[in-house]
């Protein structure tokens, strides 16, 4: 007996594949859903300095909640690919800074985020949780239930920056605030975009079915319209001419040291082509998501899971 328990163990450390190589094919679905923090990097709020970019910039004050629900599968033993939505708000407001160009600007906005994503997660680390043999009278190898995976993917989403005005909110877009559609160089922008997500996450097994995950990723868009401000003033002829609501528009378009925001009204009035936002440099966002775990066999038409060698 005792020869045949040393021979196992044998095998254990010099095959280990033989026994642990396709286990991680068994279960090779998990469901998860999550909540944390989103934030926005662009022209509103942000820092007490001009021209700041990215983690600098962050304003932490207008942090706001994500909702996120997805599923994974594993690819290989260390690549999976992830499907998510994420269902969060994005918020900017000049007040928020005391840097003296932005605060008198004066602008805010608020913006539903609606979010579409397919990430692929490479494994540094090995998640598994347990033993890697038990035999009786010998104590197993634990394994460090622990998985750090940096991802990258593509993600389609759905903005609507809305700025309130008198106690509502209202749609910017439609109010084409900078003159889109009316200048050549100015089409109106979409509200549905493209982003990439890039970030890290590490996850915690504490059984085999179920984890716990902490994902912090980053947004990058090709648009800097997410809080409806990126180039210059305009006169407001375009703005009359352009906008769904032209009385809105002149309102909404310029709000220099909370000025009225009429035609004509106000002594705080910026002059056409003075800068209002920055064109070179599209906005971003970022999710930090707190994610419970549950990895699940494929069903059969028996409704049995069985694992595919």
């Amino acid at each position: 007996m005792k020869k045949f328990t040393l021979i196992l163990l044998l095998l254990a450390f010099l095959f280990p594949g033989i026994s642990e190589a396709q286990r991680w094919k068994r279960m090779r679905y998990e469901l998860n859903g999550g909540l944390g923090a989103s934030n926005f990097l662009g022209e509103l709020g942000g820092s007490d300095q001009i021209g700041t970019n990215l983690m600098k910039d962050l304003d932490f004050a207008m942090t706001r909640y994500v909702i996120s629900g997805g599923l994974r599968y594993k690819l290989t033993k260390m690549l999976s690919a992830k499907g998510s939505i994420q269902v969060g708000m994005l918020r900017g407001d000049d007040t928020q800074t005391q840097e003296f160009s932005r605060n008198y600007r004066n602008l805010s906005f608020r913006s539903p985020l609606y979010e579409l994503a397919v990430q692929f997660e490479a494994s540094i680390t090995k998640e598994q949780v347990g033993t890697r043999y038990r035999l009786r009278g010998v104590k197993g190898r634990s394994w460090l239930p622990v998985n750090i995976y940096p991802f990258i993917g593509i993600a389609g989403f759905y903005m609507n920056p809305k700025a309130q005005y008198n106690g509502v909110w209202h749609a910017l877009q439609p109010l084409a605030t900078e003159g889109q559609g009316q200048l050549p160089t100015r089409p109106k922008y979409s509200r549905f975009q493209v982003a990439v997500p890039v970030g890290i996450g590490f996850k915690y097994g504490f059984t085999r079915r179920w984890s716990i995950s902490l994902e912090y990723g980053f947004r990058k868009t090709f648009t800097d319209y997410i809080d409806d401000v990126s180039t210059t003033y305009v006169n407001e002829e375009y703005l009359v001419a352009g906008a769904s609501d032209a009385e809105m528009a002149i309102a909404l378009a310029d709000r220099a040291d909370g000025g009225l925001g009429q035609a004509g009204s106000s002594p705080n009035k910026t002059a056409p082509g003075a800068q209002r936002g920055n064109p070179k440099k599209d906005d971003s966002y970022m999710f930090a998501i707190v994610s419970l775990n549950y990895k699940f066999k494929k069903l059969t038409k028996q409704g049995r899971g069985t694992p595919k060698f």
